[in-house]
């Protein structure tokens, strides 16, 4: 079972493990390093505690592993930003979409948006399979990357959020 949890200070080591090998071919970084992942993980836990939060990370935690994070981040008139990152050995498992999907609903629901948007580099195709899965259409190509958008009412088509 896929859930969505805020990362801890624990999550560091792991959080550099997620941003590090293929995983980040299509970021422009590097691999994050040790220390580096212990101050993302301390600013993710500030913006938790804004008010109003203006982006989302959260781990995305397969029984008690954490495999990937899940990042939504707010935009100006209800629109919304997903983005998200999976360690490379939990590849084509299902994690992702299963993520996405959690945090769609989330955008939705609980966070109120209106429309949420996403991108992805053209040589990561299966990062447009996700989006597709999770009920996003693809736009077009911007600056190099390939856009996706999912308006609530397209997501309110093919969901009865409770």
């Amino acid at each position: 079972m896929t859930v969505l949890r805020p990362l801890t200070a624990s999550d560091a080591p792991v959080i550099r493990h997620i941003y590090s090998g293929a995983a980040v071919t299509f970021l422009g970084r590097p691999a994050m390093t040790g220390p580096e992942a212990e101050e993302y993980v301390l600013r993710v836990q500030e913006w938790a505690c804004a008010d109003p939060i203006e982006q989302y990370i959260l781990g995305v935690d397969i029984g008690g592993d954490v495999v990937g994070v899940v990042k939504l981040g707010r935009r100006p008139g209800g629109h919304g930003r997903v983005s998200y990152i999976l360690r490379e050995d939990c590849w084509g498992r299902g994690y992702a979409t299963d993520a996405v999907q959690e945090l769609v609903t989330f955008a939705f629901t609980t966070a109120g948006l209106s429309s949420l948007g996403a991108k992805h580099h053209p040589d990561n195709p299966a990062s447009g399979r996700v989006l597709t899965k999770a009920g996003f259409t693809r736009l077009g190509t911007r600056n190099g990357m390939l856009e996706y958008r999912l308006p609530v009412h397209a997501w309110r088509l093919h969901h009865n959020p409770t």
